[in-house]
């Protein structure tokens, strides 16, 4: 079994945070879950206070700080849930979460409430009626299957919810959420691969924030995947501190396609509970997206998008580079520079 970090005599021991801190550790994962992987804890700098691997793995006491604006459920799962282990929030696809645990517990996440609890994994009776549910509702069409970090789970129980799944006619695509091939990359097994095997479409999509994380393990692992002919996507957290730069974003982004990974969103920080310190404006997010557009492939280009506190659902926030404002009724257009030009009316625009 690897070593993973658990709490404050873990960190003094392997070298990340000072003996002095260890109340203070011990005061915040009183709260909230600690954990982090051996992979992770060897791409840490100590001797950096602003490293931006720490910054995502290593408690510190600002998360004993709730501002007014912050929530328990930031965005709205209790609300959506049915059943336990499903989330609704969408017409035609849910969440399924059979288990909420994780090999690291990222100090900004939204679930950060839930996960590493007791009685984080769904007992058989409750995956059941879970199934059961997206069983008797043909309008859903896609299952994300997440937590918690569902590649935890022993390859035979992944290959379970993977057959389960399959054997529902009307969905069409079975979709993984993972940090494990970044953080744990050893996981990915041949074992876990096989249990991903199906029919029916099998996506899976990692989250990684940083370049730094993307070492030559976790390639290994993302080309085992690719391989198999399982198709990549990532989701990145804009995090200040971490990477609320344009340069560690183009650089984080270029690695994932060429390690054969579509860069899918990039998360506007939620609300959760004592994660202020990771938050950015959205004005500011705006200004990195509209400075990668002129620098980077539109492979490397993810959707900024901003999931709505109180569960009224994702959207896109990135900015927009078009305008009402042109000649007789037409467009401004903005280009990388940030010059305009002049796009003709709408077409239909005279009859409206």
């Amino acid at each position: 079994m690897r070593r993973v970090t658990i709490g404050p005599d873990d960190l003094v021991a392997a070298g990340l945070i000072n003996p002095d801190r260890q109340e203070e550790i011990r005061r915040v994962a009183a709260e909230f879950a600690v954990a982090l992987t051996e992979d992770m804890s060897a791409v840490i700098n100590p001797a950096d206070p602003d490293d931006p691997i720490a910054a995502q793995f290593v408690p510190t006491a600002a998360e004993l700080v709730t501002t007014d604006q912050e929530r328990l459920d930031p965005i709205g799962d209790e609300r959506w849930s049915p059943v336990v282990g499903i989330v609704h929030r969408y017409p035609d696809r849910v969440l399924l979460k059979p288990s909420l645990l994780c090999p690291v517990y990222c100090r900004f996440c939204f679930r950060r409430e839930v996960v590493g609890k007791k009685g984080a994994v769904l007992d058989d009776e409750s995956l059941a009626a879970a199934f059961n549910y997206i069983r008797e509702r043909p309008r859903i069409w896609e299952v994300i299957v997440t937590g918690g970090d569902p590649f935890l789970l022993a390859p035979r129980r992944v290959a379970d919810i993977v057959r389960a799944l399959e054997e529902i006619s009307h969905l069409g695509v079975i979709r993984f959420h993972t940090r494990v091939p970044i953080v744990d990359p050893r996981r990915v097994t041949p074992a876990l691969v096989d249990a991903l095997a199906a029919e029916k479409a099998v996506y899976v999509v990692i989250h990684a924030n940083h370049p730094r994380e993307l070492g030559s393990q976790a390639q290994a692992a993302l080309l085992r995947l690719s391989r198999a002919g399982i198709p990549l996507l990532a989701q990145t957290v804009l995090l200040r501190g971490v990477n609320d730069d344009a340069g560690v974003l183009e650089a984080l982004f270029r690695r994932l396609v060429t390690m054969r990974v579509k860069p899918y969103y990039l998360h506007h920080a939620d609300l959760a509970r004592g994660t202020s310190r990771f938050r950015t404006g959205i004005a500011s997010g705006q200004r990195l997206v509209r400075s990668l557009r002129g620098r980077i492939s539109g492979l490397c280009q993810p959707t900024y998008v901003l999931d709505i506190p109180g569960g009224h659902g994702k959207v896109p926030i990135g900015p927009c580079a078009v305008r009402q404002g042109g000649e007789r009724g037409g467009w401004l257009v903005k280009d990388a520079t940030g010059t305009e030009h002049d796009y003709p009316a709408d077409p239909d625009a005279a009859e409206e």
